[in-house]
């Protein structure tokens, strides 16, 4: 007999000769008809894997992650299988499960093309159908040797040869075909019910450019075809919100090849961009800060003394001035400190909150270049509290109440996540225990739920992580509140205290859109172009019918400009319908049309972006509703 331990603590005497199939089977026939992998002392297993005296073990359907991911493992399988059926000279390499899918690298003279996956995916339907059990079984390195030797794949030669002498390795088996694999797999290849091929690409063997460039087919799999259907509409629907095309459409941004990285943000980008600071400003006087400017480019000594030149040197611009190093700052926070450094503070005078719209620069390697969402310039809405160590927990608590007033405006729905010290990191521990416990301290007290990020602090400090869900529930790290005792220890900051001696201030760090660039990508993609009316560019579009009310439509919007309104004219000498599709694209909410009878009687007719029209409306009622709607942030 065996000994072990289930997921709930529970300790279970069961056959050694039992599979883990067995083992579940005698925990429930229910449980046993969704299990497709177990976890076995942490590592993902086949079911079929005889049980170990001593271990512990969880069962895990399709519905769970470890599930879907032996799931996916399993279609890349099928996907080799179907693929050498197809074209039997073609040498495989490595095909693992990814986070939304699988792939599989391949060598072959065939060019593959998204042409041929509807061949492909039939000929994977068709061992689906099969149903054929993944059968494995461990054998010795001179037996792997030679049978991929005796076939030609040199590929799986390569991985052999260079796998530690005391690896285990096996061989997966289903049907007519066997693969060199770690595991974990799901029990038949009929479990597999839903899956796609999704694009082809380049990939050198074992990363290395001086190797040969292999072809990796990816795909995807789901429990269901309905699971895979949401999938693939989620997918079409981010392609169509996708902020660098729509940025294009719209007018707001763009890149130039004079610039890679670096945004130009066109008269309508600003507008929105000048929104958003705007609001920025309003909740921050709000909250009592003061706005500061300081350089972009400062001494290496500073850089030094902030530990940034040994932490950060790779992601950061340097220059020389009169024969000295200077470097471009890739963060905003060693000015500040020089700020607070520049007269002397009272016990009094904390905290001191500071605020800063700093644009900073950081290298970023051209590959991972991505939009407004990964550039090497970008805005931070800094912002560097000085406190008393008693005032911590307060001014956390005030920080988690402005950010959620942040994300709110926008209808954006928000995580925390605890980030605790990293491994390249500096202080002592005693400190980062005293700012991981205030942080910990204070969240809970908010109520504001959140999980531990082991490692992922900034190198001075933990800190708080806001991650943002948008309305396609994908989620974007954005905000941060960090704590941070070191700095002060580092730049000899301090205050004087109610006894007349120095003592140091703590220093918060903390960033709510953290990316002024990056907070409007996502916003472009949560929106999908669409606007709240203040943040809108062109809020209302004067579309009048025709030349003879051109002088109609001129009044009006004097009357729109005079109450603040953003508002243009369509003076083409174009249909109406035209007009209008033009606004839609556009992507204006409101569109304002003008023809004899809203001349005649000095109104207009009112079309919502959604298609909604409310004809004779009076000009005065239209203007005071909507500078409302403004005027409230109406999300």
């Amino acid at each position: 007999m065996a000994t072990i331990q289930l997921a709930d603590g529970k300790e279970r005497q069961v056959d050694e000769a039992m599979t883990w199939q067995d083992v579940v089977k005698s925990i429930s026939n229910s449980l046993a008809k969704k299990t497709v992998v177990a976890k076995v002392d942490g590592k993902l297993t086949d079911l079929t894997e005889q049980v170990r005296d001593g271990a512990q073990v969880e069962f895990f359907s399709v519905a769970d992650p470890e599930g879907l991911r032996a799931l996916r493992h399993t279609a890349s399988h099928i996907m080799a299988q179907a693929i050498l059926r197809l074209w039997p000279d073609t040498k495989l390499a490595i095909g693992p499960a990814i986070d939304n899918g699988f792939y599989y690298d391949m060598d072959t003279e065939h060019v593959f093309s998204p042409e041929d996956f509807p061949k492909i995916e039939k000929e994977m339907a068709k061992i689906v159908k099969e149903n054929l059990p993944l059968e494995h079984r461990v054998v010795s390195r001179e037996e792997a040797l030679e049978k991929f030797r005796a076939s030609g794949d040199i590929y799986k030669v390569d991985l052999i040869e260079n796998l530690p002498a005391d690896s285990t390795i096996t061989f997966y088996s289903q049907g007519e075909f066997t693969d060199l694999c770690a595991g974990g797999h799901v029990p038949s290849t009929g479990k597999v019910k839903a899956f796609k091929l999704m694009s082809v690409a380049g990939a050198y063997w074992r990363g290395d450019e001086k190797n040969k460039m292999l072809q990796r087919i990816y795909g995807t799999a789901f429990p269901s075809q309905e699971e895979l259907d949401q999938y693939l509409f989620m997918l079409a629907e981010a392609e169509r919100r996708d902020h660098r095309k729509l940025g294009k459409e719209l007018d707001l941004f763009s890149f130039q090849p004079e610039g890679p990285g670096f945004p130009f943000f066109h008269p309508k980008g600003m507008v929105l961009r000048n929104a958003l600071l705007e609001f920025w400003r309003e909740l921050h006087r709000e909250y009592h800060y003061d706005e500061i400017s300081t350089p972009v480019i400062l001494n290496r000594d500073l850089w030094m003394q902030s530990g940034h030149w040994d932490h950060y040197r790779d992601n950061m611009y340097f220059t020389k001035i009169d024969e000295e190093d200077y470097a471009v700052k890739p963060m905003n926070c060693p000015g500040s400190i020089l700020y607070f450094k520049s007269d002397l503070r009272s016990y009094r005078d904390l905290p001191i909150r500071v605020a800063e719209l700093g644009l900073v620069h950081r290298h970023e390697m051209s590959g991972a270049l991505h939009g407004l969402f990964r550039v090497r310039c970008f805005t931070q809405d800094d912002a560097h509290l000085y406190i008393l160590p008693s005032q911590m927990k307060e001014e956390i608590l005030k920080t988690l109440e402005l950010f959620d007033r942040i994300y709110s405006a926008f209808g954006l729905e928000y995580r925390v996540e605890l980030s605790t010290r990293p491994e390249d990191s500096m202080g002592d521990d005693a400190l980062w225990d005293l700012a991981t416990d205030v942080l910990r301290d204070a969240i809970e007290s908010s109520g504001v739920e959140y999980r531990i990020n082991e490692g992922d602090g900034a190198f001075y400090g933990p800190k708080l992580d806001f991650h943002i869900k948008d309305s396609l529930g994908r989620t974007w790290q954005c905000g941060t509140i960090q704590l941070d005792m070191q700095m002060p220890e580092r730049f000899d900051m301090h205050y004087i205290g109610e006894d007349g001696e120095k003592h140091r201030p703590v220093m918060l760090h903390r960033a709510g859109f953290g990316s002024i660039e990056r907070f409007i990508g996502i916003l472009i993609e949560h929106y999908a172009g669409k606007f709240p009316a203040w943040l809108a560019p062109v809020q209302v579009q004067l579309i009048p019918v025709t030349e003879r009310h051109l002088a109609y439509a001129q009044q009006v919007r004097d009357e729109l400009k005079a109450a603040g309104i953003r508002v243009q004219i369509d003076e083409r000498n174009e249909k109406l319908g035209y007009k209008i599709r033009g606004a839609q694209l556009q992507k204006v909410p409101y569109m304002l049309i003008l023809g004899d009878k809203e001349m005649e009687a000095g109104t207009v007719s009112v079309r919502r972006r959604d298609g909604e029209e409310t004809p004779g409306v009076a000009v005065a009622d239209f203007t005071a509703d909507l500078a409302a709607e403004i005027a409230e942030r109406r999300n």
